[in-house]
């Protein structure tokens, strides 16, 4: 089984910035895409950023700009840093990573529990 772990939610002011990360641990044999995705109160979950194995990142309108995705693929782990907080990006984040546990086991997307990021004055 793959686990996802997120932290560095909390409550920042707006225009302020904080960085999430997400750590993958148990059984992996190769993570491929990562990227976070978010949900706010009343809204269905959005993707927010993702990160390919290769490098290539791509970003929602919402927040390209503001929010930088990164990989740390030696620890299986991404990040989200985020500036230019606004009241609109308060949302529960989850990680998502795309992991093969073994070799010829099928590729899975795994979830984090999520973190909640309030943006408030």
């Amino acid at each position: 089984q793959v686990q996802l772990l997120e932290s560095g939610g909390g409550s920042v002011q707006p225009g302020g910035s904080s960085t999430l990360s997400c750590a993958a641990s148990g059984s992996i044999f190769r993570i491929d895409t990562m990227g976070w995705y978010r949900q706010s109160p009343g809204k269905q979950r959005e993707w927010v950023a993702y990160s390919t194995k290769g490098g290539n990142t791509r970003y929602a309108t919402s927040v390209k700009g503001r929010f930088t995705i990164s990989r740390d693929n030696a620890k299986n782990s991404v990040y989200l840093q985020k500036t230019s907080l606004n009241p609109e990006d308060t949302a529960i984040y989850y990680c998502n990573e795309d992991a093969t546990r073994y070799y010829g086991d099928s590729t899975i997307g795994y979830w984090g529990q999520g973190t909640q990021v309030t943006v408030s004055s």
